[in-house]
Formats: structure tokens, sequence, C-alpha cells
């Protein structure tokens, strides 16, 4: 098994809708992409978040399945408006 776990600093410019459509859109991951378990995300309700205002985790069957992730037009597609929106933060493990 295969974790991704990730969090984002939301800059100034993304909006409470930016930020639901990405909640929404990385929930969608389940059952689209291939090797994914379970798929997680949400606010970060930690007091020690370090500025980090948003989370999520994902369980892969392995490191291979993360790695095509990575390159899914999916995952391709959210990263496109996602990415100029945060600061992102990722940790990667095998279980």
């Amino acid at each position: 098994m295969f974790i991704h776990i990730f969090g984002f600093k939301w800059k100034t410019q993304a909006t409470e809708a930016d930020k639901a459509r990405a909640e929404k859109e990385i929930l969608a991951f389940r059952g689209v992409i291939p090797g994914l378990i379970e798929a997680f995300a949400g606010e970060n309700l930690s007091p020690r978040s370090q500025g980090f205002a948003f989370a999520g985790m994902m369980k892969f069957t392995s490191k291979a399945a993360c790695d095509a992730y990575a390159i899914h037009p999916a995952h391709r597609s959210l990263l496109e408006w996602l990415v100029p929106l945060i600061d992102p933060v990722e940790l990667d493990f095998e279980a």
C-alpha cells in the first residue's frame, strides 16, 4: 500500500468557491483513478497547521498506482487551475 498526503496554503486570490471546488474534484477521483483505494480531503482543523488550511490523504494499491495518478488526465485537469492558488506540501510513504 502507498499513502499520499498533501496540504495546501491558500494564496490570497483563492476564493471559497475555489476551495470547495478543490475538495469536490479531489473526492471525485474515487472510482476514476486506477489503483486509488481511498481519498479524503477537507479543511485542516489542526491548531498546529502552520498555515496549511486544507489537507488530504489518498491510499493507493502501490507506488506505481500513485505515480500513474500523477499523470492521469483527471489529476492534470485539477492541477491546471489549482496550482496557481496554492503553496502545497506532499508526503508519500509505503505502508
